[in-house]
């Protein structure tokens, strides 16, 4: 058998790809008064993060442990490696963390520090070195380098959303007094969401955006995915930027960020994470 890997809905890793490389996903919670859906599973509207009243929940330890139990069985006790959502912005880490303690050494957890491809392109790492024969002790080690090897920046259009969000951390303080500002955000080396820069027209932050990537890309090998709250138009301009100027670019490709993290940062917002790649790193 192989090293079975487990992520969550914040991946935003696609059905297809899952699939392909046998990732299991466990499902992250969006609460509309009394509805209660499942990422990746249940009908989410798309206007979600729209709603004043829609908050999220991180998946509880008994689901997690759940799907672990199923997929340690499935490796045939080689083990699983479970790539999460940055503990600094979600329940869901702690309670994995919880969970795996009812399997001993045979569940490695990982805190992606990151969201959305940031957590999938730590667990594709992960799964990727499954595939290839590796051991338990070096699927966990591809998920951790992969994790360090990716950076997520985010422009956020409206404010409202990370005012109720709760997760904005240090760079709260200004969010009471803030006018039309287009703040560029970006995840620290904590996975903690914190002010980058801050910007008054979306044009320009969508500008400095793309200048954050390309100093964080440099001219090493790099995976990129453009995120957008339903914005497209945008997100195909920034990917045609990043296309054009990177110049050591080996995939981008443009994907919706999902309702759990709409919810926090509110329509209109534009995010990349950026993945340099390993050395040697097997081809997709």
């Amino acid at each position: 058998m192989a090293v079975v890997v487990v992520t969550d809905s914040s991946s935003r890793l696609g059905g297809e790809l899952r699939e392909r490389w046998g990732i299991r996903q466990i499902p992250l919670h969006v609460l509309d008064g009394d509805s209660d859906l499942r990422d990746g599973v249940d009908d989410v509207p798309s206007d979600i993060h729209d709603r004043p009243r829609v908050t999220t929940s991180g998946a509880t330890p008994t689901e997690i442990a759940d799907v672990y139990r199923r997929a340690l069985a499935d490796s045939g006790g080689d083990g699983v490696v479970a790539v999460h959502i940055s503990a600094a912005l979600s329940s869901t880490y702690s309670s994995a963390a919880s969970a795996a303690r009812e399997f001993g050494h045979a569940v490695r957890v990982v805190n992606s520090r990151s969201a959305a491809m940031g957590v999938g392109f730590a667990a594709l790492a992960a799964a990727r070195a499954a595939h290839s024969g590796a051991t338990l002790d070096e699927v966990e080690a591809a998920a951790r380098s992969a994790a360090q090897r990716s950076h997520a920046f985010i422009v956020v259009h409206r404010l409202d959303n990370l005012r109720r969000s709760g997760r904005i951390g240090t760079a709260a303080s200004w969010l009471g007094t803030a006018l039309a500002l287009k703040p560029l955000l970006r995840l620290d080396i904590d996975g903690r969401l914190v002010l980058s820069q801050r910007i008054r027209t979306a044009s320009k932050a969508h500008a400095a955006l793309v200048e954050q990537v390309l100093e964080e890309a440099g001219d090493r090998p790099v995976g990129v995915v453009v995120h957008h709250v339903d914005n497209p138009d945008a997100a195909e301009e920034i990917g045609e930027r990043l296309t054009e100027r990177l110049p050591a670019l080996r995939s981008l490709e443009i994907s919706g960020m999902g309702p759990v993290l709409a919810v926090h940062v509110g329509g209109g917002a534009v995010g990349v994470v950026v993945s340099v790649e390993a050395e040697n790193q097997p081809s997709s």
